[in-house]
């Protein structure tokens, strides 16, 4: 899966869209018992994730695998493309 668009929502939650349309959020809460992600528990260090198409990372090391994120998200849609003639 490669990640096209990425947003961090509240309650540790990402809203995520892969490159064949999904759409999907992650749920990043079971992590933050890990050392690498307890800098994530404050929201403004949570919002800082950037996207790296094959995976996600933060600042202050962690990082998600895409894969990691497709086997264990929920897909709440698929995103609509719109064109313009």
């Amino acid at each position: 899966m490669r990640i096209t668009e990425l947003q961090a929502q509240p309650n540790s939650v990402l809203s995520i869209v892969a490159e064949d349309g999904r759409v999907g959020r992650f749920d990043v809460s079971p992590y933050l018992e890990y050392e690498a992600f307890q800098t994530l528990r404050d929201h403004n260090e949570f919002v800082k994730v950037v996207n790296g198409g094959y995976f996600v990372e933060w600042d202050c090391g962690a990082d998600l695998s895409a894969d990691t994120i497709e086997a264990r998200w929920q897909v709440v849609g698929k995103a609509t493309r719109q064109t313009t003639a």
